[in-house]
Formats: C-alpha cells, sequence, structure tokens
C-alpha cells in the first residue's frame, strides 16, 4: 500500500493481509466494489480517495490563533501541537510561527491523502452463520463503544 501525501510525497507500506465478511464488516466501497465477484488469485491494483479513508482536507481548518494561552517550548513549525484545556484536547498541526500569532491547521494528520494499494485476493469462501453473527456483534460492540 502507498499513502499520497498533499505535497506530493508516496509513502511505501508494509504488506498487509486483511481477513473479513464481505457485506457485513464494512470497508472502504472503493475496495469493496474491488473485491465484489473476485476470485482466489485474482490481482487489482485500486486508488482509494481521500474522502473514503482518512477525509478530505479542509482549507478553512487552517486558522491564525493567538500565542497566548500556548506552550511556549511546544510551538514548532510543521510539528503537531497538543494541550489539555478545560479537559478538552488541543491539537493542531503549526504551519507558520508569527509574531503574536501561530498559523494553525486543525485537520485530520492525515485528511487529504489518497491511497493506492495492490490487491491479491488469496482465498474466497462462504462465511459460517457464527461467523457472520459473530462479527455482526462485534460492530455493534464498537458502535457503542465496548470493543
Amino acid at each position: 500500500m502507498k499513502t499520497h501525501n498533499l505535497d506530493g510525497r508516496v509513502k511505501e507500506h508494509p504488506r498487509e493481509v486483511l481477513e473479513f465478511i464481505l457485506g457485513v464488516e464494512p470497508q472502504v466501497p472503493t475496495l469493496e466494489k474491488g473485491l465484489h465477484g473476485a476470485k482466489a488469485g485474482q490481482k487489482f491494483s485500486l486508488q482509494i480517495p481521500a474522502k473514503e479513508i482518512y477525509g478530505e482536507h479542509d482549507p478553512q481548518l487552517i486558522r491564525e490563533i493567538p500565542k497566548k494561552g500556548l506552550i511556549k517550548q511546544r510551538i514548532r513549525e510543521g510539528q503537531f501541537y497538543r494541550q489539555m484545556r478545560r479537559k478538552t484536547l488541543i491539537s493542531f498541526k503549526v504551519l507558520e510561527i508569527r509574531p503574536n500569532t501561530v498559523l494553525a491547521d486543525f485537520n485530520k494528520p492525515m485528511a487529504g491523502v489518497t491511497v493506492s494499494m495492490d490487491v491479491e485476493v488469496l482465498s474466497v469462501r462462504k462465511a459460517t452463520q457464527e461467523e457472520i453473527d459473530s462479527a455482526r456483534e462485534s460492530l455493534s460492540k464498537k458502535e457503542i463503544g465496548c470493543g
């Protein structure tokens, strides 16, 4: 898998084997569409858009904020700034340090990143009812924050 950053950099990631029940355990739509009807041994490449995986980069989340109240030692250009304030985590990427302000990007760290994948289907089989029930139970626990 490769991630394609907004600045044009491409990063390689190690090979990963995924096992899931198609149609029960949700995957990104582009992957599900590519796998629909696939057979064992089939190979194909996918380009997964940012909106499906990490979300789009929103320019409106780049703001100029006052330095007052920030911890000076933590403010570094190109780095993420994190601080607990009133039991809430404040987190942003420092884009530029100005005399009295900081240009901050409040987007999620991977926002705007697209992913390309070379996929090989290793095996395909019909899931048992027990596996389907277990997967659905696991998903419902995650939805209510128990998993």
